[in-house]
């Protein structure tokens, strides 16, 4: 009895150091873009959409970014990517078909700077994404928020100002080169 109690005692205190490790290490995951107007650092939040943190993860490991254009640009709105086709129709996710929204009321479009999923209504997340530039109160619980810029919003502000065309994609191509983990 005693022996049991001692183990249970010491599984307690190795959870209680192993596993806010983990935490904190899913928490600190920086994905790094680099445009072809610079670098963009976005930190991944897990801890409020894990099913879109590992999707968005697992894509940038596949090298799945790479090469693809910014397909929208709204002025005063957001920069939109991750459609391989570049139309802003296809991608998919990791798991081969669309996946769920994990919105909150508490997680808020509240600022510029934020990293949400598109998408084409309820339930359709693949591998398009977006980048807020204002606060955009509207798209409260209908997007996915998964992170947040951290480093290079200059470089956002550089895509978000080139000219577009009337359905809002850029004239001269906006595309990522390369987006890995740091």
């Amino acid at each position: 009895m005693k022996g049991q109690l001692l183990c249970f005692v010491f599984s307690i205190f190795l959870t209680g150091m192993v596993y806010p490790a983990i935490l904190k290490a899913g928490e600190n995951t920086i994905v790094v873009l680099e445009t072809s107007q610079g670098i963009i650092e976005l930190k991944l939040m897990p801890d409020i959409a894990p099913k879109a943190c590992e999707n968005f993860k697992a894509l940038v490991e596949k090298g799945y970014y790479d090469g693809i254009i910014f397909h929208r640009v709204i002025k005063e709105f957001m920069l939109q990517c991750g459609d391989p086709a570049g139309t802003g129709m296809g991608g998919n996710s990791i798991w081969g078909k669309p996946f769920e929204d994990e919105v909150r009321s508490d997680v808020r479009f509240d600022r510029k700077g934020l990293l949400a999923m598109a998408n084409a209504g309820p339930g359709t997340n693949g591998s398009q994404f977006f980048i807020t530039t204002v606060p955009t109160p509207w798209l409260n619980m209908k997007h996915t928020i998964f992170g947040e810029v951290v480093a290079g919003y200059d470089t956002v502000r550089k895509i978000e100002n080139t000219k577009t065309d009337a359905t809002n994609r850029p004239l001269a191509e906006q595309k990522i080169i390369k987006a890995y983990i740091k």
